[in-house]
């Protein structure tokens, strides 16, 4: 037995991909119970259903968010021969996230039904941009901790990928919160624009979507 430490024991990514695969799956699912039929009186279902479309975008736009989280997380997990104790907190932190975002969805997506520039509305936004900074800080966090050891890495993984991870974290943290602060500021509207677009910054800038061969192990 080895007299290592267990905190500081390594082990393979196999339990954390799965677990983490499955913390997605839930989570992605749970987006679509906020979308149900509406009460409408008769003849009057098609108008009802386009008066529920902030649902609809709510739902594109956090479906995209969690499909791209799971996407970066399948790349980087790809450049990782083990995890450690520090890599299991920060993926727990990034699920935890994850986890939550359902429910600022759901909060934008009511709130925006009576009023698309109330203070309900403006509330709404800056949760979910609270929740989706979050989020990317906790990415950061993980980066962070890639960076700072690379006995967790594969050989073949470039030397430049842990700090390219950090600089799109960071920058997710800023655009959220700069969006949230507009949004409660100005116009809620702006704000679920940009929620709509940053997922899409992170889908253009995942190695798996630009066409980078994956890293090999």
């Amino acid at each position: 037995m080895s007299s290592q430490p267990s905190r500081f024991r390594r082990a393979d990514t196999g339990r954390v991909e799965a677990f983490s695969d499955g913390v997605f799956a839930i989570a992605i699912t749970i987006l679509v119970l906020d979308l149900h039929p509406p009460a409408h009186p008769p003849g009057g279902l098609g108008h009802a259903l386009l008066e529920q479309w902030p649902a609809y975008v709510g739902y594109l736009t956090s479906f995209a968010y969690i499909g791209v989280i799971w996407l970066n997380h399948h790349q980087a997990f790809t450049r990782l021969r083990s995890t450690d104790a520090g890599l299991h907190a920060a993926n727990l932190s990034l699920l935890f996230t994850t986890a939550a975002l359902p429910f600022p969805t759901a909060v934008v997506s009511t709130a925006f039904q009576h009023s698309l520039s109330d203070s309900d509305a403006r509330t709404a936004v800056l949760l979910y941009a609270c929740v989706a900074a979050a989020m990317c800080l906790s990415w950061y966090l993980l980066f962070r901790h890639l960076e700072r050891t690379p006995a967790l890495h594969v050989a073949s993984m470039e030397p430049s990928f842990p700090r390219h991870g950090m600089v799109r974290s960071a920058a997710g943290v800023v655009g959220y919160l700069a969006a949230g602060l507009v949004g409660w500021a100005v116009q809620p509207v702006i704000a679920a624009v940009v929620f709509l677009l940053l997922p899409a910054f992170y889908g253009l800038t995942t190695e798996g979507l630009i066409g980078r061969r994956p890293v090999g192990s």
